[in-house]
């Protein structure tokens, strides 16, 4: 399959997922809509992709989130099922990405560098 027809399939189950976690359709409680799919990666032949899953909050939020979504993965893969128009459903991986809090600290960390270096 071509490189091209995989990120569109990417995108599209990323754009998929997120909307299910923005709408609450996942009724799992561990699931937080603050929950964001950073990335997806498509095997060659569509039979997996890992989908990895960041939040801003806690590292425990986002295991718990992670061990929520892993286990609705099943709704999630019917949902897509439905909405997509391929051959076959990727079963779904999901792992903790933990770029956007990095992002975070690191914008925190510049921000006290500038502070601190206005006070000298």
């Amino acid at each position: 399959m071509s490189e091209y027809r995989m990120e569109r399939v990417g995108r599209l189950i990323q754009e998929k997922i997120g909307a299910l976690i923005v709408e609450g359709r996942i009724k799992d409680p561990r699931v937080d809509p603050f929950l964001s799919v950073t990335r997806v990666q498509v095997s060659r032949d569509l039979s997996y992709a890992d989908v990895y899953v960041s939040s801003y909050k806690s590292d425990e939020g986002l295991k718990k989130g992670v061990a929520g979504l892993q286990s609705a993965a099943g709704f999630i893969q019917a949902q897509l099922g439905s909405q997509m128009h391929t051959r076959q459903t990727p079963k779904l991986r999901f792992h903790e990405d933990e770029s956007i809090k990095a992002g975070f600290d690191m914008v925190q960390k510049l921000g006290d560098l500038e502070s601190e270096e206005h006070r000298q």
